[in-house]
């Protein structure tokens, strides 16, 4: 089971659009269900991203370094750490 800050949720909520057509959640409790539902990742940095990416086989399309950081699946939070949502 994940557990994710406030500090993530928060993020989730405000730039979940990103992601998804409509908001998925609306409360921290929701936003925290619903991750722990898609089994959503918080790493520490650009290269935990790019190691994720690579670990799960996920195609970057040519994409290299802060390139990554435009995929929409990836959430910066603001403290150095991202959340990787699969949609």
């Amino acid at each position: 089971m994940h557990e994710f800050d406030d500090a993530v949720l928060r993020c989730f909520l405000k730039k979940q659009l990103q992601l998804f057509p409509e908001p998925v959640a609306e409360t921290l409790e929701e936003a925290e269900g619903f991750l722990e539902d898609c089994m959503a990742v918080v790493v520490d940095s650009l290269e935990e991203v790019i190691e994720f990416f690579d670990e799960e086989g996920i195609d970057l399309d040519g994409m290299v370094g802060e390139d990554i950081l435009e995929a929409e699946e990836v959430f910066e939070v603001g403290d150095g750490r991202y959340l990787i949502v699969e949609g």
